[in-house]
Parts: C-alpha cells; sequence; structure tokens
C-alpha cells in the first residue's frame, strides 16, 4: 500500500526545502525525497564553494599586488591549496549542515533519501516505498553537460563538480568554454598561479552579453595571463605524455595544446531523463526541461517543476523564486506569473558583472529605439579610492516611453550596485526617478541616478 502525503517534494535544493516548510506550515504533511545532498547545486558544487573560492583567489591577488596601495609583504606570495580547498568545503558542511537542521525540525515532514520515480502522475516510487499525493513538486536541478566530443571519454576530464576535489593546483588548466561558469574558474586558478588557457567555440567570450561587456572581460582576462583561444572549430582530445592534448582549430593558429587538466564548462543538463516522467504525463523538450506554464505547473495536473530543470533559470535566486511564485499561488491566494519576472545575474569573475533586463543588442532586436547612459568605472570616485577602476557602468532606456529596459555593472561592486537599476524596474519607475534619486556619496552606485540623467541615442 502506498505512504499518503499531501504533498510530495522530489530534490531538497533551493526551491524544495522552502517549498517544504511552507506547506508544513500550511498544516500539510510532506515527503521530500532527496537521492544526494540536502541544498542542492548552490550549497554543495556552485554558490558556495566557488564563491568561496574566488574570495580565496581574490585575496592572492590583492596581496600580489599590495604595493599598489602601498602596503609591502615580506617574502613572495604562496597559496596553501590544502587550506582553500578546506575553506571551502566547511563553508559548505556548514551550509548543508544547516539546512539539514531545519528540515529535522519541521513537524508534518518526512525527508526520504533514495532515488524518486514516477510510478503514476500521483505516485512516486523511492526504492522500495511507493509514496502518494495529490500535489508533487519537482525540483531536481542539472549537472554539468559532457558533450560528445571526439575524444571527451578516452581522457580525464572534470566539471564544475569534480574540480572542487582537485587538491593539487593544476600546472596548465584548459578550460573548454567561454561563458559563466569556465570564467570563474579560469580567473581563480590562474589567481591561484596555475597557467590558463581559455578554449572557446565562438569568436567572442559570453556570447549573450553586449560585445562591449565581452571585450572588458576578455581585456580583463588577458592582463592577468590569461590565454584565449577562440573560433575553436575543431575542438577534441587526446591523451598526451602526462597531459592531455586538446585541438582547438583546424584552420589557424596552433592546432593543438597540451594541458595538465582539462575543465569542461559548456552549460547544463536536467536531471530529467530518471525520473519516469513519462509514466506521469510530464512533458519535456528536446533538451530534457520539464515544461511549465507561467505559473509553474507541468502539462500533468497536479505537478508542478521549480528550479533548474525547468529550463526557465540557471540560478540559486530564479529557483528561489520559483518558490515564492508557486507557494503564493497555492496558499495566499495571489496570482504570481513567470512573466512578471525580470531577468537578472551576476558572473563572477573579478571585478564581477551584474546584470539585468536587456542589453542593448537584445533590446534593439526587440524593436526599442533606446537611450543609453555610460559612464567609466575610472570616473567613479569610491572605484578610484579603491584601487579598481576596471568595467563601466550603463543603462539602457526606452527612448518613447522612458522605461528603464535594462542595466549592466562591470566593476568593483557591480553585484550589488545593480540593484538601483533592477529595483526602479521592478518598480516600474520611469527613468527620471532614478535620475532624481539621492544616492549616498561615496558608494560605487551613487553614480547610477548621474547615468540616468545623461542618457544618449545609441548610434
Amino acid at each position: 500500500m502506498p505512504e499518503r502525503f499531501d504533498a510530495i517534494v522530489i530534490g531538497a535544493g533551493q526551491a524544495g526545502p522552502p517549498l517544504a516548510g511552507r506547506l508544513t506550515q500550511a498544516g500539510m504533511t510532506v515527503a521530500l525525497v532527496e537521492r544526494h545532498l540536502v541544498g542542492g547545486t548552490c550549497v554543495n558544487t556552485g554558490c558556495m564553494p566557488t564563491k568561496t573560492l574566488v574570495a580565496s583567489a581574490r585575496a592572492a591577488h590583492v596581496a600580489r599586488h599590495g604595493a599598489d596601495w602601498g602596503v609591502t609583504l615580506p617574502g613572495p606570495i604562496a597559496i596553501d591549496m590544502d587550506r582553500v580547498k578546506e575553506r571551502a568545503e566547511t563553508v559548505t558542511r556548514n551550509a548543508r549542515s544547516g539546512v539539514e537542521g531545519w528540515l529535522g525540525g519541521m513537524k508534518g515532514l518526512s525527508l526520504v533519501r533514495g532515488h524518486a520515480r514516477f510510478e503514476s502522475a500521483r505516485t512516486v516510487r523511492v526504492d522500495d516505498r511507493l509514496l502518494e499525493a495529490e500535489r508533487i513538486f519537482i525540483n531536481v536541478g542539472g549537472r554539468a553537460t559532457i558533450p560528445d566530443m571526439p575524444g571527451v571519454h578516452d581522457v580525464p576530464v572534470l566539471t564544475n563538480t569534480t574540480m572542487l576535489a582537485l587538491a593539487e593546483l593544476p600546472r596548465h588548466l584548459v578550460v573548454v568554454g567561454g561563458s559563466y561558469i569556465g570564467l570563474e574558474f579560469a580567473q581563480m586558478y590562474r589567481r591561484f598561479g596555475a597557467e590558463v588557457t581559455i578554449v572557446e567555440k565562438g569568436s567572442r567570450l559570453i556570447g549573450r552579453e553586449d560585445a562591449e561587456i565581452s571585450d572588458a572581460i576578455r581585456a580583463m582576462l588577458e592582463r592577468e595571463g590569461v590565454a584565449l583561444r577562440l573560433n575553436a572549430e575543431c575542438i577534441r582530445f587526446a591523451r598526451h605524455g602526462g597531459g592531455i592534448a586538446v585541438g582547438v582549430n583546424c584552420t589557424e593558429g596552433e592546432p593543438e595544446l597540451v594541458g595538465s587538466h582539462v575543465l569542461l564548462a559548456v552549460g547544463r543538463t536536467p536531471n530529467t531523463g530518471d525520473l519516469g516522467l513519462d509514466a506521469a504525463g510530464v512533458e519535456t523538450d528536446a533538451k530534457g526541461y520539464i515544461r511549465v506554464d507561467d505559473h509553474l505547473r507541468t502539462s500533468a495536473p497536479g505537478i508542478w517543476a521549480l528550479g533548474d530543470c525547468n529550463g526557465r533559470g540557471a540560478f540559486t535566486h530564479t529557483s528561489y523564486n520559483d518558490f515564492e511564485i508557486v507557494a503564493a499561488n497555492l496558499l495566499d491566494g495571489e496570482d504570481r506569473k513567470l512573466s512578471d519576472r525580470i531577468t537578472a545575474y551576476a558572473l563572477y569573475v573579478d571585478p564581477p558583472l551584474g546584470r539585468c533586463g536587456m542589453g542593448e543588442e537584445e533590446a534593439k532586436k526587440a524593436g526599442h529605439r533606446i537611450l543609453v547612459g555610460r559612464r567609466p568605472m575610472k570616473r567613479v570616485g569610491r572605484a578610484t579610492e579603491m584601487g579598481e577602476t576596471q568595467g563601466f557602468m550603463k543603462i539602457v532606456v526606452d527612448a518613447e516611453s522612458r522605461q528603464i529596459l535594462g542595466g549592466a555593472v562591470l566593476g568593483v561592486s557591480g553585484d550589488e550596485a545593480i540593484h538601483s537599476i533592477l529595483d526602479m524596474m521592478a518598480c516600474k519607475a520611469p527613468v527620471d526617478r532614478l535620475a532624481r534619486t539621492m544616492h549616498i556619496h561615496p558608494t560605487i552606485s551613487e553614480l547610477i541616478p548621474t547615468i540616468a540623467g545623461e542618457l544618449q541615442p545609441l548610434e
């Protein structure tokens, strides 16, 4: 006989535990199923450990350049990779323990360990247990994509997950993929002291961004000694002595390079292929992402999909916002929608990139006649005082309505300053409201009203 619950939540990532909390607070019995580690990608293999490593790498970078601030350290800077790794593991372990403790105190919650598979739209089998509920929520996340490139299965390659277990400093790290994850690891390990080369199939880094952002980040990385091979149309792998040969290009430049380690950072794959979704009538797209409507409902009544597995966002904050939308609609009588959400994210190279809404190229493709306000970081007083003048900030505005379409802050505290623009967009305030807002001096954000008042047509 099946064990009956009011709700089943599959996956204990960023949406699953808070949703379980809201449901149990409403008096429901909930089974939360997790086959691996509580906390999901963010806690275990994503944000928390990687940003901890980024912080260690930044500390090394600042120490090496201390003389620029008038601080001289005795002797050369040394990197203790064991300590670096231990620090990241401690942050992750503490965060995961915190989530486990929170779940352990939820009245009405049963944490079920194991692999969940649908047997019908209302039943889920976890090993020898059969669970049943009228409401089922899928929050199974994703994993690193390993594409079928020539030779990829013949050599040891790393992903963002296995990279975290690496104890030694690579002699030469080859990062295949010039997007967000790849760039963060590339700069990080260069600052730790490794030789680093980024191999990217496209003509520029982070192709979804405006060209000036891509170019600025490329220049930042190259200044720190990261090598780039773009337009790499013949990526392939083979063993080469004690290292790995990576084929790069068939037409120009050296045809291959040899690294000691290879990190694949070419995208994510949803963890949906082994859930038995067909048995529940849950539809997926060609890439395996679960199709959802504006309220995160799947094609099967009574089943919702949240987080990375629905393809509607690949970030911790989008997963958590999925939870907020579902909980508000189910429990609070609201009508919150995915389509009301403004795109927002950060790239944690140093200095970071904060982004919200549309970029220039996206806005033009959408048919907007746009105005742009822009200011280089070297003209931001706070950045100059901190000795952190790389990058720029800009705001994109619809010329007719004067509504803010998007913004970017590439520079020190860019991941924080971008919220000034994002919040105005969420309030649907015209750009003139932002331009007339007094910000605190000296801060990075104080220049955002200034650029909002200096809009120019895009040539």
